[in-house]
Parts: structure tokens; C-alpha cells; sequence
């Protein structure tokens, strides 16, 4: 009999939920979210507020592991059947759980219909993530932490259109030591500026980009780029037409 009310259940657009309403993201936009998050067998996509299910079971269609986070134990119970009858069971797990209680971390993708306030929320959390992670919305924004790109759909579709993506920088702001002087850059989300002191001489950090681990910059006619690995940075250094390597370590304090 439990079996029979369950497979009865079905969601209503509009139904309440913790912290935002339900509305389903339409096939084309979940499509492209995936596609602009360039989602492959290699990923593991978690899904914030996963509703009935749609965005992880087109995941893991695509070979991804995926994990839908839902506070609605109905929607949990209907996913799950919903998975199964895709034939992608084995690929993915549904949680209820709250969001922003939930372990992010093993996430290498992470897809969201939610409200920018909630948004804003989850950003300190999400900002703490392996750098690299691709973070993808649904329409909502992330306040002042501009997309690093943006995808619409247009046949048919007049709400909720537009996918926006954002990958998680690494974390460069403050000092860092080289060989020739000391780098001291002010990180705005994905935009890196400062200086670089070198003696009585010093430069402006010009065109600064921050891109999952990957940093570039330019310091007068110099281009730098390189890896953020934590507290160190190592890449190559164009200038005069000559590439050399480079290494930085990050100051404690000035």
C-alpha cells in the first residue's frame, strides 16, 4: 500500500519547499547547463534542490556520477523512480538533505535553480571549493561575482532561460615572495590587480585573471602565467621575446 501512495505522488509546480518554491528547469536549459559545465564521464554533479530529478538523471546519462541534494522526502522518493526508469540507478543518489548543510567537497560540478539570496548564502561555501569546480545556475546570479560565461535558450522559452557559469579561482590575494622581488595582488573573485616590488622599483599587475588554479597577468611588458598549488605558484614568464620559468611562494604577512 506504501508502495502504491508513493507511486502516486506527484509534484505541483509552485509547491513550496525550505527555501525556494518548485519550478522545474526545462529540458533544453538542463541540457544547456550540462554543456556549458562540459560535463563528461569524469565528473561528479551535484544538484542543489533536485526537485524531481531531471538535472542529475541527464547528468548521469552523460557517464557523470551525480547526487541530487533535495529537502522534500516525496521528491527524494520520486527521483530515485525516476532514475531507475532511465535506467541511470546506478550512477545516482538522491539525499534529502538541507544545502546548506551538505558536504559540497567531492562535487566537480555543481548545478542550482535557486534564488540569488540563496545564492549569496552558498557563495562563502562555494568559494572554499577546489579550485576549478564549475559552479552553474539557473538564470540567478551570484551578487557581484560576475559568470565567466553565460548561455541562453531561445525557441520557446520565455522564463528561466539562461544558463550562467562560474568556476571556482584560486584563492591569490596578499603577498607572494620571487627571486627578484615580491608580488602583492588584490583578488576580486576571478580579477587579480596590485603591484610588484622589486628594490626601489615596482609595476602594476595588469589584466589579471584568475581561472580555476590557473592565473595570468602582465607587469609592464611581461607576461606572466602559471599554477596555483596552495601556498605556491610556478608558470612561465614572457618578456623580450624569452620564456623563463618563475616561482612564487605566499608571504605570511607584510
Amino acid at each position: 500500500m506504501l508502495a502504491l501512495i508513493l507511486s502516486q505522488v506527484q509534484p505541483q509546480i509552485g509547491q513550496p519547499g525550505k527555501d525556494v518554491v518548485w519550478v522545474p528547469t526545462v529540458p533544453a536549459l538542463v541540457d544547456k547547463m550540462l554543456d556549458i559545465a562540459h560535463v563528461t564521464p569524469q565528473d561528479v554533479v551535484i544538484d542543489l534542490g533536485s526537485g524531481d530529478g531531471r538535472t542529475v538523471i541527464a547528468a548521469a546519462k552523460r557517464g557523470a556520477r551525480a547526487l541530487g541534494i533535495e529537502y522534500n522526502p516525496d521528491m527524494v522518493e520520486l527521483s530515485a523512480r525516476n532514475a531507475a526508469s532511465e535506467g541511470v540507478a546506478d550512477k545516482t543518489t538522491f539525499v534529502e538533505a538541507d544545502l546548506f548543510e551538505t558536504d559540497l567537497s567531492t562535487a566537480t560540478v555543481i548545478t542550482m535553480f535557486l534564488l540569488p539570496d540563496i545564492n549569496l548564502k552558498l557563495r562563502p561555501k562555494i568559494l572554499d571549493l577546489t579550485p576549478g569546480t564549475r559552479i552553474v545556475s539557473n538564470t540567478f546570479t551570484m551578487g557581484d561575482w560576475s559568470p565567466d560565461a553565460t548561455a541562453r535558450i531561445e525557441d520557446g522559452c520565455t522564463n528561466w532561460c539562461a544558463a550562467l557559469l562560474w568556476i571556482v579561482p584560486a584563492k591569490v590575494d596578499g603577498g607572494w615572495k620571487l627571486p627578484q622581488g615580491e608580488l602583492w595582488l588584490k583578488q576580486a573573485f576571478q580579477v587579480v590587480g596590485g603591484t610588484f616590488e622589486a628594490g626601489d622599483a615596482s609595476g602594476l599587475v595588469t589584466n589579471g585573471h584568475v581561472h580555476g588554479d590557473q592565473i595570468s597577468f602582465t607587469v609592464g611588458g611581461s607576461q606572466f602565467s602559471g599554477r596555483v598549488n596552495g601556498n605556491v605558484i610556478e608558470g612561465t614568464l614572457t618578456a623580450n621575446g624569452t620564456t623563463s620559468r618563475w616561482r612564487a611562494t605566499r608571504l605570511a604577512g607584510r
